[in-house]
């Protein structure tokens, strides 16, 4: 029998490591849209795992993430895999995975009227446990915006990794190398060549320079539009070069999991929406929008996950061995 000091300290570690969510939670599905693309340079999707490098005031941290129980009972774990393990970092590391992963958000509230659409009862059902998952910090949302102006969404992702591998910090494990996000501070002082380099028109890499020399200096802070009303931030957000209608809803849903905007004029997201629910091409959505109210958001995120699910990136909840009936 082991000692009952060593139990103590194994079960004090298991509980330090355990990321509390309400059921159900589909770990792969949130990862999946997080992503949007397999090809994401930090987002890692593999052998069931999550995989991320958090930057933080003590250095970079490679973290991994699993479920060990199942999308009906999960038991969701964290551990730092390579680079600063100090208690500070540990904690920081947790405040963000419950913010990317959105597991603070119950998921029950859009599954029931989902489900109580006929069109939408089936990814209702293969999607249950998905939370909408969101951008780490205000620059990096910012970042996973502005490249995806007028472009499709694989290009944006192209750009995107080509910042993160020449200006993001990097770490090594497991004879891999693996890159953080780019501070706000680095890109202010990058070069517009340099950034240009990596993809971006002139206007979009002096947006982005612009952007993160506002919230490296403290004028834009992301506490503080937190604390703001939809409407009043997104007052403060057209204000702001090179951020119009579309990018401002997109940073509120993506960044600030304000899932009562649905981005207005997202062509991509419209598509994939009217896939999702049968409609026809080009037939109006905004009455189906709004019968979601409150919870609209999660319809961009649903749309998305559809189409990642018919690439076979994401596993049906039914195909994994958990019946409908048994999650209704």
């Amino acid at each position: 029998m082991r000692p009952r000091a060593q139990a103590e300290r194994e079960e004090s570690s298991k509980a330090r490591n355990r990321l509390h969510t309400s059921a159900p939670f589909h770990l792969e599905a949130t990862v999946r849209v997080l992503q949007r693309r397999p090809a994401s340079k930090l987002d890692i999707w593999e052998r069931g795992r999550y995989l991320r490098a958090f930057v933080s005031g003590e250095g970079l941290a490679l973290v991994e993430v699993e479920n060990r129980g199942t999308i009906c009972q999960p038991d969701v774990r964290f551990a730092i895999r390579a680079g600063n393990r100090a208690q500070a970092t540990r904690l920081g590391v947790r405040h963000s995975l419950h913010k990317v992963l959105g597991l603070d958000v119950d998921p029950q509230p859009f599954f029931r009227l989902a489900a109580a659409e006929p069109t939408l009862r089936s990814p209702a059902y293969a999607l249950r446990g998905m939370r909408p998952p969101r951008f780490a910090g205000l620059f990096e949302t910012f970042a996973n915006v502005v490249p995806f102006q007028q472009l499709s969404l694989e290009a944006g992702v192209t750009i995107v990794g080509n910042l993160i591998e020449r200006f993001g910090e990097s770490l090594q494990y497991d004879r891999r190398r693996f890159h953080a996000f780019p501070t706000a501070r680095t890109i202010a002082n990058a070069r517009v060549s340099a950034l240009r380099g990596c993809g971006l028109s002139v206007r979009k890499a002096e947006t982005l320079r612009h952007l993160g020399w506002l919230i490296e200096s403290g004028k834009l802070n992301e506490t503080h539009i937190e604390g703001m009303t939809t409407k009043d931030a997104l007052r403060i957000l057209l204000d702001l070069p090179g951020i119009g209608p579309w990018s401002a809803g997109l940073v509120l849903l993506r960044g600030f999991g304000r899932l009562e905007v649905f981005p207005p004029g997202d062509v991509g997201a419209t598509r994939m929406l009217s896939t999702l629910t049968q409609m026809t091409p080009g037939a109006p959505l905004d009455r189906l929008i709004d019968r979601f109210g409150e919870l609209r958001g999660y319809l961009y995120f649903y749309g998305l996950a559809r189409n990642l699910m018919e690439k076979g990136l994401i596993q049906s909840v039914c195909r994994i061995g958990i019946a409908s009936r048994s999650a209704s």
